[in-house]
């Protein structure tokens, strides 16, 4: 409750202060000194490339876009774990009695000698026993296995793939938000200017009112219009305050951080080379990363299907162990197994086949997906061209009429100075004036936005200076 009281009062100030650099006459003096004194150590300068580069490293969505990259390299691992040999080692003490009557021999005696065993079966035991022993099994040759890690190894890289586009939109909703910062800081630079000449024409409607020269309506036509602004003022840095903390939010920053843009609307538009649509196209489908996670997403699925098809193929095995046994450690002797396998797949009840069918249909899934962001991307280059083109129309139309607009109120100015005229052109001026400076900012931000979506479009977002 504390901080919002505060930031009321902020506003309250701001305001207040506006009005009184205003009617003493030093506002650009002060203003120059603001803009060259040293920030605060808790104040971050932040230009737009870095506010995307911000994002795309430590937004939560991109840091959770590379964990699951990790998780996939991770699977890589345990699917090559087919492939290596599989070492274990044992101790076992036991003992066992047994059946003589199981043992599926006869022992035959002879006449008047009483056999060696019960024919009907005896209890023989216990024996005991202890084993020590390793053993080792190793796949020498399974094309299954080699399949399947190729097809762990391609979803990985798509991962990968998944979290750099991941980064991009983060650094792209960042940007989108540090365009908003800078109209918010626009159009608080506008109501500012407002105020002032709101202030200004008040000053001269009383001056000329208490030189006989004016008259009061004026002076109440003067104070209606400083009101508004102030109202306006109030608003914009409101929405201002808003957009600063949209803006660190969108990088990750903690909140309650202090950023000061280092671009601004005004200075953001210079003249650039745009290379031609085919040139965009080819760097969008060469660097866009959506577009190689699709494409590594194809080549997994390509990869699985070989994998299953290989199940087909014969594979070699090897098994043996090695140890000691006896009785008890007293005495304690060497043996050993080994064998070589060879297992070939002859009927799994048309499983395989199914999994075949299965499989085929995600390649195909794949690849449809992987042409819809082809030529998604072809759209946004084409889409982002065209906004840019327009912007920079309304821009130029926009700085145009603002021109005119600050012509006509110097020309009333002049009138109202002159005590010819009353204040209501100046008053009807002024307005026209905020009026061309938001068609100025509205027309910068579309500019600005379609810069965004043009690098979004052919995957250079976190490239932005």
């Amino acid at each position: 409750m504390t901080e919002i009281l505060s930031g009321v009062a902020r506003r309250a100030l701001a305001a207040a202060t506006i009005v009184a650099l205003a009617s003493s006459g030093a506002t650009a003096q002060t203003t120059r000194s603001t803009l060259s004194a040293p920030l605060p150590d808790s104040v971050i300068p932040l230009s737009l490339g870095d506010a995307a580069r911000l994002a795309a490293r430590q937004s939560a969505t991109a840091q959770g876009a590379r964990f699951r990259a990790d998780e996939a390299r991770a699977r890589v691992r345990a699917t090559r774990a087919d492939l290596l040999p599989q070492l274990t080692s044992y101790v076992q003490e036991a003992g066992r009695t047994f059946n003589t009557s199981t043992l599926g021999i006869d022992f035959p005696s002879e006449p008047g000698v009483p056999p060696l065993f019960d024919p009907q079966g005896q209890v023989e035991g216990p024996i005991n026993t202890l084993d020590v022993r390793g053993r080792v099994q190793q796949n020498l040759l399974d094309f299954g296995a080699l399949g399947r890690v190729k097809s762990a190894q391609a979803q990985a890289r798509s991962s990968s793939a998944d979290a750099d586009a991941t980064a991009e939109q983060s650094a792209t909703v960042a940007t989108n938000a540090y365009v908003r910062a800078m109209r918010a800081d626009a159009d608080l630079r506008a109501r500012r200017a407002d105020t002032l000449l709101a202030t200004d024409l008040l000053r001269i409607a009383e001056s000329q009112l208490q030189a006989g020269t004016g008259v009061g309506l004026d002076v109440t036509r003067a104070q209606a219009q400083l009101a508004a602004t102030r109202a306006a003022f109030l608003s914009s840095l409101n929405t201002r305050d808003h957009a600063h903390l949209d803006l660190v939010r969108a990088i990750a920053l903690p909140v309650g951080t202090d950023v000061v843009l280092t671009d601004s609307l005004s200075s953001a538009h210079s003249a650039e080379l745009i290379p031609d649509e085919a040139t965009l196209v080819a760097q969008a489908l060469r660097n866009r990363p959506d577009l190689v996670a699709e494409e590594e997403r194809v080549r997994a699925a390509k990869q699985g299907l070989s994998a299953i098809k290989a199940e087909r193929l014969p594979s070699l095995g090897l098994v043996a162990d090695d140890g000691v046994i006896g009785k008890n450690g007293a005495k304690l002797l060497n043996t050993y197994t080994w064998g070589l396998q060879v297992s070939v797949p002859i009927f799994d009840g048309f499983r395989r086949e199914a999994r075949v069918q299965e499989q085929q249909s995600v390649v195909r899934a794949a690849e449809v997906r992987q042409r819809d962001v082809e030529e998604q991307a072809r759209a946004d280059v084409r889409g982002a061209l065209i906004d840019l083109s327009g912007a920079a129309d309304q821009l130029a139309a926009a700085t145009e009429r603002l021109r005119l607009a600050e012509q006509e109120l110097a020309q009333a100015r002049d009138r109202f100075n002159a005590g010819v005229a009353g204040n209501a052109d100046v008053v009807n001026a002024s307005l026209a004036l905020t009026s061309s400076r938001m068609l100025v900012n509205d027309a910068e931000t579309l500019y600005q936005l379609a810069r965004v979506a043009l690098a979004r479009a052919t995957g250079t977002v976190t490239t932005l200076r």
